[in-house]
């Protein structure tokens, strides 16, 4: 900590100086206790920690949602989890991945420039084991991938893109596509080597087999949007998730969903005897069901709608007279009756 003297102690100081009393090794010293930080040219910081926690945010939804999608692909239980997220040269990177491995190209549709998806040798093998018919056993060979093989991983790598472009929609609508896939890391240069990049380790785990996946995407193409990887920015953007305009997207993703429409005309207890029995031209009376009452429109298993048989063309319809809530059968057979002596 530096000294402050004052002003008499200043001219008692230098008064004895120019006497001669005092010896010069005597005066104090300044000392300077600035803290210096260090800066490597070569590996240069340029993502902060802050970029880096949200990266992590980001790919831990990338991890669930691909933990869903593979495991139903695979019937098998698949898991994944960020294990670290980390900045490093690209020549780093590629010294820290096997030769083969399978080493996907990614385009980053809208933004410029590619990233690297690599999985795991023994993660491929897993997964190809299993879309084969097999029990998703690892094979103990590291070799290179066949025709068939980079097909099928093709598609499994499509579907994992589809995850991530949901889980980047929070900060870009990013549209990642499938450049090539390679397995020789050498040939995968896609920025110069000194670049830095950030790597997202994801821990996999394929039925009783566990390996890594690997995300690694250059500085120069995240660097339009580093603004927006900040946790104030990320909030801010789940919050915005519940606005009109994101429940007008799901409306419009559920009016396209099919469901089970049957028109009922009545219900009875019948033996498996009696169904047993049933021959072609056999008469059903139905019991407490008129001529003239309407049926029973059903969505799935709910009763909605009072509806009237019909005919267009030549095809059969129903023409709806009543839209239902939810009732109890007591007051549905009551609101029959009364439409049929409308009728």
């Amino acid at each position: 900590m530096t000294e402050v003297l004052s002003q008499d102690e200043i001219d008692q100081l230098l008064t004895a100086i120019s006497s001669g009393d005092m010896d010069t090794d005597e005066i104090p010293q300044q000392t300077d206790q600035r803290k210096i930080k260090i800066y490597d040219f070569k590996r240069p910081d340029k993502f902060s920690k802050e970029q880096l926690r949200t990266i992590n945010m980001m790919h831990e939804t990338f991890a669930r949602l691909t933990t869903t999608s593979l495991s139903a692909q695979l019937r098998s239980l698949v898991q994944l989890h960020v294990a670290s997220v980390d900045q490093l040269t690209y020549e780093e990177f590629i010294r820290s991945i096997p030769n083969p491995t399978t080493l996907a190209v990614i385009n980053m549709d809208p933004l410029k420039g590619s990233a690297i998806l690599e999985i795991d040798p023994a993660i491929t093998s897993s997964i190809i084991d299993r879309l084969f018919g097999g029990h998703g056993e690892g094979s103990k060979v590291n070799r290179e991938l066949s025709e068939i093989e980079t097909s099928v991983m093709e598609g499994i790598i499509v579907r994992v893109l589809g995850s991530m472009r949901e889980a980047w929609n929070q900060v870009i609508d990013l549209r990642p596509r499938l450049g090539q896939i390679d397995t020789n890391p050498q040939f995968a240069q896609i920025v110069p080597p000194t670049e830095m990049v950030v790597l997202v380790t994801l821990e996999t785990k394929v039925g009783e087999v566990e390996g890594m996946i690997n995300f690694c995407i250059p500085y120069l193409t995240i660097e339009p949007i580093i603004s927006k990887l900040s946790a104030q920015y990320w909030y801010s953007t789940v919050r915005r998730g519940t606005t009109t305009e994101n429940l007008n997207i799901l409306r419009e993703k559920l009016s396209t969903v099919a469901v089970t429409v049957v028109a009922e005309i009545g219900q009875m207890n019948l033996t498996v005897g009696d169904v047993l029995s049933l021959r072609a031209g056999d008469v059903i009376r139905l019991p407490d069901v008129r001529v003239n009452d309407p049926m029973s429109l059903n969505i799935g298993n709910r009763r909605k709608f009072l509806c009237r048989p019909g005919q267009i063309g030549n095809r059969y319809a129903v023409q709806i007279v009543k839209q239902l809530e939810d009732v109890e059968h007591e007051d549905f057979e009551e609101l029959v009756a009364d439409e049929g002596e409308l009728a």
